[in-house]
């Protein structure tokens, strides 16, 4: 009887796959059985993700795209279902950016390149990659949100981001909704502080806020966050759609 966690036989796609927490999604899917798929803007990223996937026995498909424009999207869809067999059978929508400054600081481009990343390219890529989900009634969608979508982070001030997150929260559980009768799942994992190069976690400036209001008193690990993505990608969760799943040391429950 095969473990309901394994992704033996199955193919995935990781959209900013090549650091951080969306490299240690890849790497975890990959551990679980899984035949991956990362994207990335910066080609030479990619190739060193791909590089320490096979120097640990993993081979990654690299593919460089802007998720932010269309066409790409699209290339990158195409791509990925040619390397892995002619399916994406799971979505992580990892990709994401952010900007510290308060309210009125924030500039219409940075709002605006947010929006396009966190939201709109997530949008995007998940009709690129849903429509084959769509039709052959399966498919699971994982999108990384974040307990930014839940409370007002500090000292720090990211409305964008904060907003940009809770957006992806709602598009999670519509799409889900909709797509629930075509076989689909999709599910949001909604991280809390964790060390990457996103998030200064070390800075004692931030500690009291970002370390200290936290009940485990520390900040995760990508390896502590990923297994949450495989869980929800496969059959474990195949009663879960529509959730937001958070992995926060118990931040938001204070």
């Amino acid at each position: 009887m095969s473990s309901p966690f394994s992704l033996e036989g199955r193919t995935a796609l990781v959209t900013g796959g090549n650091q951080g927490l969306g490299k240690a999604f890849a790497f975890a899917l990959a551990e679980a059985g899984a035949r991956v798929a990362i994207s990335g803007r910066r080609a030479e990223a990619n190739r060193a993700a791909a590089d320490e996937a096979a120097a640990a026995g993993h081979e990654f498909v690299a593919i460089t795209a802007d998720i932010t424009d269309d066409a790409q999207v699209t290339a990158m869809t195409e791509e990925a279902e040619a390397a892995l067999g002619g399916h994406i059978d799971i979505l992580v929508n990892n990709a994401g950016t952010c900007y510290h400054a308060p309210s009125f600081e924030v500039t219409d481009d940075q709002w605006s390149s947010v929006f396009d990343l966190n939201v709109r390219a997530l949008w995007k890529t998940s009709l690129a990659v849903g429509a084959g989900m769509c039709r052959r009634g399966s498919g699971s969608i994982v999108n990384i949100g974040s307990m930014s979508g839940l409370i007002v982070n500090r000292p720090q001030w990211q409305p964008a981001y904060n907003a940009s997150k809770a957006a992806v929260h709602h598009l999670t559980k519509s799409l889900a909704v909709e797509w629930a009768p075509h076989g689909v799942r999709v599910n949001a994992l909604a991280p809390g502080y964790t060390k990457t190069e996103m998030a200064p976690v070390d800075r004692p400036d931030l500690r009291r806020h970002w370390i200290d209001d936290c009940p485990q008193q520390r900040a995760a690990l990508p390896e502590e966050i990923a297994p949450s993505v495989v869980f929800l990608a496969g059959d474990a969760a195949s009663f879960i759609t529509g959730s937001i799943l958070v992995a926060d040391g118990g931040y938001t429950a204070v």
